[in-house]
């Protein structure tokens, strides 16, 4: 077990490896594609000529694109200094380089942004998680019923729904006709653990909303199909109580799609849930890189998007090591 954590670990930093690869060949290409400088991005377009050589010796855009990628690199584990003559700044690790729009460090803004993001994430995910995998288990075990024709209808309704209509009409009936909950927003959980829970609800379910239904309709087709096995009628020709039989041999086997696709949903919100923020103005990962993306804030786009493959590889790698805690058949094989 210990050589296979080993070996995932080491996959994973060579993913994230490839992936600094092709996000900074991205950011090299995409200027040259576009006819831009990144010089003028950063200065602005009526800079004079020596002012934008300045820039482009300072960030190294001058050298070869091998030059470049290893200064890159180096800056996110040890950090670096951008250096004009005797102008020197240095950027302590992980060094993500410098805002072209606002001149911040990229590193302390994106960090600034992130609990905003994962307090949204983790808080839907518990919920969807809950929610998705107890309607479809339910829905499954009374297969054909009003019960589960009607859990079915809703689980269709939420995928059909996009998430933006869904935010838009939760706070419109909830916030503004009912008043039963207050206006979302942020609040750091180490100030007032309750309001910020209160000012993250609304987004919470609405986004569990849309991603339960995906779960529900996965876990009951899951569930139908382990509850035609073999193992199952034996279970039960024992003598088992229906709820062990349920729990531990039903559920548990059809558990490991459900994480599987719950390793990649909740990797990929966690580097930036772009319309939820959008919809709710929640400043977080996702709606600084549409802010980027309109701006063409370079450096900010790139450090979004390794924030996000950091997640999404770390993640999965969790995902994989509880295969075998679920399914002793991952442990067999």
């Amino acid at each position: 077990m210990l050589a296979y954590i080993i070996r995932r670990l080491l996959n994973a930093v060579l993913t994230l490896l490839v992936v600094t690869l092709v996000t900074f060949g991205i950011f090299f290409m995409v200027p040259k594609i576009t006819g831009s400088d990144p010089a003028l991005l950063y200065i602005g377009k009526t800079a004079d000529a020596v002012s934008v050589e300045g820039i482009r010796t300072k960030l190294g855009l001058a050298d070869p694109v091998i030059v470049q990628y290893g200064k890159f690199l180096k800056g996110l584990v040890v950090g670096r200094d951008y250096a004009n003559g005797p102008d020197v700044t240095h950027c302590p690790a992980p060094c993500m380089g410098y805002s072209f729009k606002t001149d911040e460090e990229v590193t302390p803004k994106l960090l600034g942004d992130l609990p905003v993001t994962i307090s949204l994430a983790i808080g839907a995910a518990i919920i969807w998680l809950i929610m998705g995998v107890g309607a479809g288990v339910i829905s499954a075990l009374r297969k054909g019923s009003l019960l589960d024709r009607a859990v079915m209808s809703t689980a269709l309704a939420g995928v059909s729904m996009p998430i933006y209509f869904t935010a838009l009409l939760s706070s419109a009936i909830f916030v503004y006709w009912l008043e039963w909950l207050p206006n979302p927003s942020y609040t750091p959980f180490t100030e007032n653990p309750l309001q910020w829970a209160s000012g993250l609800i609304l987004p919470w379910i609405t986004l569990a909303f849309l991603f339960a239904a995906t779960y529900a309709r996965l876990t009951r087709a899951n569930m139908l199909e382990t509850l035609g096995e073999d193992y199952i009628r034996t279970a039960r020709a024992k003598g088992l109580r229906e709820r062990s039989v349920i729990s531990k041999h039903a559920l548990r086997s059809g558990l490991t799609p459900i994480i599987t696709i719950f390793g990649l949903d909740l990797g990929a919100l966690l580097g930036g849930a772009i319309l939820t923020e959008t919809a709710f103005n929640l400043h977080g990962i996702g709606l600084q890189a549409l802010t980027a993306i309109r701006g063409n804030d370079l450096p900010i786009i790139i450090g979004v998007t390794l924030i996000a493959a950091f997640f999404i590889v770390i993640i999965n790698l969790i995902v994989d090591l509880l295969y075998g805690v679920i399914d002793p058949r991952v442990r067999l094989g």
